[in-house]
């Protein structure tokens, strides 16, 4: 099979109206005003410790709020339920985010997709690992509390998102 004049004069990206002959993109430098709106036009990196640092805040806000309804004595052991829930959260999220921003996992592509792949086990495995010992932790322990505390605390996640995108 040989190739044809019109095959060979194919464009590697067909939308490219900035090609030349040979079908390459034609390479153009940026002056530093480009580069500069560039950089102020892409998103902002939020930092994974930062993310960290608010879900602990709200963690800790939460567990007040429930410690709070507890001096009314309608939610007992709420507290620490609410404070442990902060903590099925932060910890795991704490060691991926060590592990993530280690300087060995940007040696190359492949060992960051392994790394993030090694990270995200480690992370679920803390997590259920935590879920397991709750009830032999915390005494008395309250799986509403619990939850309702996780829930809020992986909703900063979002949070992060949308202020990454300002």
């Amino acid at each position: 099979m040989t190739l044809t004049t019109s095959a060979r004069n194919l464009r590697s990206d067909p939308w490219d109206d900035d090609a030349d002959d040979d079908g390459q993109a034609a390479f153009k430098s940026l002056t530093r005003e480009q580069a500069r709106v560039l950089v102020a036009s892409s998103p902002r990196r939020v930092s994974p410790w930062w993310v960290i640092a608010v879900q602990a805040a709200i963690g800790v806000a939460a567990a007040l709020v429930a410690w709070l309804w507890g001096l009314t004595g309608a939610a007992e052991g709420w507290f620490g339920s609410a404070l442990y829930g902060a903590a099925v959260v932060v910890v795991p999220g704490a060691l991926m985010a060590r592990g993530m921003t280690s300087p060995r996992t940007s040696v190359s592509p492949g060992a960051s997709a392994v790394s993030v792949m090694l990270w995200s086990m480690v992370k679920i495995g803390v997590s259920i690992a935590m879920l397991m010992l709750a009830p032999k932790l915390v005494q008395p322990l309250s799986w509403p509390a619990l939850l309702a505390t996780m829930v809020l605390c992986m909703q900063v996640y979002w949070f992060a998102l949308l202020k990454r995108s300002r």
